[in-house]
């Protein structure tokens, strides 16, 4: 499996941005996928994930009710959406697969960079 993602950049406190990652290399409806986040300093931490349908979804205390992800089976992309957002939200985004269906996330992206003024 490989995933790609895009979508970050530079946004004023407060702003939005939609993160997105393409996945290929596999029937895409047949694995969830997973949101994380490293801050300069700081270990990887989940974000947000969802099942293989999207009816399913879980957030880290932190993003709940200012992100939400979601997927589209059709287009193999699962996406992030980032509201309200805050300088301690700048991080290298990343997201992930969990092919093997036990909640270990197997395959990662390279990720992508979004960076939160104050």
């Amino acid at each position: 499996v490989q995933l790609v993602e895009s979508g970050g950049g530079l946004v004023q406190a407060g702003g939005s941005l939609r993160l997105s990652c393409t996945a290929s290399g596999r029937t895409f409806n047949t694995y969830r996928m997973g949101w994380f986040r490293q801050a300069p300093g700081k270990e990887r931490e989940f974000v947000a994930r969802i099942s293989l349908n999207g009816f399913n979804t879980a957030y880290a205390d932190s993003v709940k009710g200012r992100f939400t992800i979601s997927r589209d089976n059709a287009k193999n992309t699962v996406y992030l959406q980032m509201n309200s957002l805050k300088p301690e939200d700048t991080a290298v985004y990343y997201c992930a697969a969990d092919v093997s269906g036990d909640w270990n996330f197997d395959y990662w992206g390279q990720g992508t960079q979004v960076t939160v003024s104050s």
